[in-house]
């Protein structure tokens, strides 16, 4: 290899062994709106309609060992629109480290006007986390470390998540948490020591403004807080066209440091581009392009990232409008 793609392998090794030493962070999504219940279990059964989605992130392609995150969720309403439920599996690969998530979702869902446009969910998941740490993937200097030698590298915990989601024709916003529990249940030293998990703590807001007749404005922030990196935040702008288009980019950036964390490691962020097409009322297909931007060697490979869902109609739902959140 060249000395530039030693330089590219060794400057991302760093942030990635960075990250990993210090907290456990979640996969991001950059169409974290479409998967709602990645982030927040108050969101199940916000459509008021039975939904699958499906997402595949493969990030900075090309470099080995780089991130990849496959998502699958599912999500619904029972008694008249008041319950919703969901269930989600989640794996992710990041170098010798592989977590896998399985959770299902309770929401109860709380009308705040008479027609019901207006709703304050409460949810919770209850699951279980299955981490795994590849010893033959590691760099062989690691080999000579006690710790990672000699104790499990699998492990499977509990773990439980919570949320509140509110809604209406126009608006939304969202607070949740995730890994509340796993961190006590991590057994392992390995584990703990090189991987531990720490609870992630996400708001999300936004809206959709309409500009024309077939033209809709979508703004939307999320930060996340992890408590031990740099809290980071998504800002969004989409387009709606005809009911069936989206377009759309996003900026992701550190917003504020730990005192812990050297200052340089606060100029990392992203830029990225989306487009989600709705083939028909029931599917839609989405594509997201990110290009890192923090200066380091990962400018030189690119993320994508697919997505699909397909809704089963409902025709008691009271939607007055459609569920574009």
């Amino acid at each position: 290899m060249t000395s530039k793609f030693y330089k590219i392998i060794l400057s991302i090794a760093f942030f990635l062994s960075f990250q990993s030493a210090h907290a456990q962070h979640d996969a991001q999504f950059s169409q974290y709106m479409f998967n709602g219940l990645y982030i927040n279990p108050a969101y199940a059964g916000y459509k008021e309609q039975w939904n699958v989605n499906l997402f595949y992130r493969t990030q900075w392609a090309g470099l080995p060992g780089a991130p990849k995150t496959f998502s699958a969720a599912a999500d619904g309403v029972i008694n008249d629109g008041r319950v919703g439920l969901g269930l989600q599996v989640v794996n992710d690969q990041l170098g010798a480290e592989k977590n896998t998530a399985l959770y299902g979702t309770y929401a109860y869902r709380i009308p705040l006007d008479a027609d019901g446009n207006k709703r304050l969910a409460i949810g919770v998941s209850a699951g279980f986390i299955q981490q795994r740490l590849d010893l033959k993937a590691l760099n062989p200097a690691s080999q000579n470390d006690a710790l990672l030698m000699n104790a499990k590298g699998t492990s499977m915990m509990p773990d439980a998540r919570v949320g509140i989601f509110y809604n209406s024709e126009r608006l939304f916003a969202g607070v949740s948490a995730d890994n509340i529990i796993s961190g006590s249940f991590q057994k392992s030293d390995k584990l703990r020591t090189y991987l531990p998990l720490k609870p992630n703590l996400f708001v999300t807001v936004g809206g959709l403004l309409p500009v024309s007749e077939n033209i809709s404005f979508k703004p939307s922030l999320l930060v996340k807080e992890d408590f031990a990196g740099p809290t980071s935040a998504d800002l969004n702008a989409f387009f709606l066209f005809h009911e069936k288009l989206w377009i759309g980019a996003s900026y992701r950036t550190a917003v504020f440091n730990k005192g812990e964390i050297e200052n340089s490691l606060t100029k990392s962020g992203a830029i990225a581009g989306m487009i989600d097409v709705f083939i028909n009322s029931k599917l839609r297909i989405g594509y997201a392009y990110d290009q890192t931007t923090n200066g380091t060697g990962a400018n030189s490979f690119s993320t994508h990232e697919v997505s699909l869902t397909y809704t089963w109609a409902n025709p008691k739902a009271r939607m007055l409008s459609p569920r574009y959140f």
